[in-house]
């Protein structure tokens, strides 16, 4: 049993919740996922299977589409609903479309952010939230991130009882992009406090939300069988390599770790998919040292 499940995460599940769900449904331990959501979010979650969690890291290498809003007026300690409110500046009016693009715009592009103190992020040895909820302040390291997009589609709505004006969004990001970081920061750059209110991945590890599938429908799909119909193979996460296919004597070299020549892959690629009979095997990287291919990552050997 080896594969990606895109699965579609409910709103009050833990990725890791998922994760322990499947392995109950599946009987197997060999399960992992590709990047965290919060329990207060929704969307695309690839959980890969068996053999399947070596692709990981290239599945969490793919761009990410979030569709969700900001509310500007107030802001939280988690940078999210789920946190204490600790600062309030009432609007008496609405920012426009234009200033909010604006200040959209600059936060577009190759950026330094600095990830919530409420994050899995580790700091001497200990997550940033486990800092946080002891009460304890710690320097927290900025990471570059890319945002290929931040769109909003109009000025949203205002409540002037409340003082706050909810947008709605659409970001495309690199991995260890923190939406609500960029909600507190579009208030930053427009000068208030601000929250994510609202947050559901679009796309993740190549797939989008259409082709997600719950875990009911996991579930139904191994009683009837028929687990090939939500289970995508591990190539799924390896499209964006050139891939040669091998014949029985390049296979019997590559299975034993054999080094090839530029010449026998015909190919110049840095990284390249080798495939046997239709089923990707492993990664190739090209040495300058060597000036061969080498092995970078296996995922069979049968």
């Amino acid at each position: 049993m080896d594969g990606i499940i895109p699965l579609y995460k409910e709103r009050g599940l833990t990725s890791f919740d998922c994760v322990a769900k499947l392995r109950h449904i599946l009987h197997t331990k060999k399960v992992g996922h590709s990047g965290t959501l919060d329990p207060g979010v929704d969307g695309v979650l690839p959980i890969c299977i068996g053999s399947a969690t070596k692709v990981v890291p290239y599945l969490m290498a793919s761009g990410k589409v979030y569709r969700g809003s900001v509310t500007l007026g107030f802001a939280t300690t988690t940078e999210d609903l789920d946190g204490e409110e600790i600062s309030r500046q009432q609007l008496t009016q609405p920012f426009s479309l234009v200033a909010l693009k604006a200040a959209a715009a600059t936060l577009t592009g190759t950026i330094q952010q600095t990830p919530p103190m409420f994050s899995a992020v580790k700091v001497n040895g200990r997550k940033l939230y486990e800092y946080a909820r002891a009460g304890e302040t710690v320097e927290r390291p900025t990471r570059t991130i890319t945002v290929d997009h931040f769109t909003l589609t109009d000025a949203g709505t205002f409540d002037e009882t409340a003082g706050t004006q909810t947008i709605g969004f659409e970001i495309g990001c690199s991995k260890g992009t923190y939406i609500r970081t960029l909600a507190v920061d579009l208030g930053r750059a427009l000068g208030v406090p601000a929250v994510m209110s609202d947050l559901t991945r679009l796309k993740s590890g190549g797939f989008t939300l259409d082709q997600a599938v719950s875990l009911d429908e996991v579930a139904s799909a191994v009683a009837e069988e028929r687990l090939d119909d939500v289970l995508r193979p591990i190539d799924y996460a390896l499209q964006d390599f050139p891939h040669v296919a091998l014949d029985d004597h390049l296979w019997g070299l590559v299975k034993n770790g054999v080094f090839l020549s530029a010449h026998e892959v015909s190919s110049s690629a840095p990284t390249i998919a080798l495939s046997y009979q239709g089923q990707t095997k492993c990664l190739y990287q090209w040495s300058d040292e060597k000036k061969q291919y080498k092995p970078l990552k296996m995922f069979a050997v049968n």
